[in-house]
């Protein structure tokens, strides 16, 4: 009888209790953890990706609003303030993107009399794996180990 009193008034967990459970979630963090990790990238990859296709069609109105393809970031951005789109400023592309900072990455753009070009490379590990390359062909390239350039597979 006085055993049965004894284990009514104990209440809560053991030590070794607490120490299994404590083990059990350490186990599926760590299983998790780099699925989690690996998905992030890739999620930040796909959307560098999709601002790639954003660029391209942005150059595609340009050009076919002002005649010519912008020559940079802040040519496809907003303009400053509530201004209307001019040529320096044609509101193609938004704020961040025109930074050359979104998504993880960090977007170049150089323009050429006949085109342009535009990286994208990860601001760091944990953003992504893969550098990228478009062009007005609008192709999308990619390139593993260094910046991506026209001689890379497509996508």
């Amino acid at each position: 009888m006085m055993q049965i009193r004894n284990r009514r008034k104990r209440g809560g967990f053991s030590l070794i209790e607490l120490l299994i459970v404590i083990a059990i979630i350490l186990i599926i963090a760590s299983i998790a953890v780099p699925r989690l990790t690996q998905a992030r990238i890739s999620a930040y990859e796909m959307a560098s990706i999709r601002s790639l296709h954003t660029l391209n069609t942005a150059q595609v109105q340009y050009f076919s609003t002002y005649g010519r393809y912008a020559q940079s970031l802040v040519e496809l951005g907003p303009p400053p303030g509530s201004g209307k789109p001019t040529p320096q400023a044609s509101d193609l592309i938004p704020n961040n993107l025109a930074t050359g900072l979104a998504s993880g990455y960090v977007f170049t753009m150089v323009g050429t009399p006949s085109g342009y070009t535009v990286n994208a490379d990860p601001q760091s590990a944990q953003t992504g794996t893969r550098h990228f390359y478009t062009d007005h062909s609008t192709i999308i390239r990619q390139n593993f180990d260094q910046p991506a350039s026209e001689t890379d597979p497509e996508i």
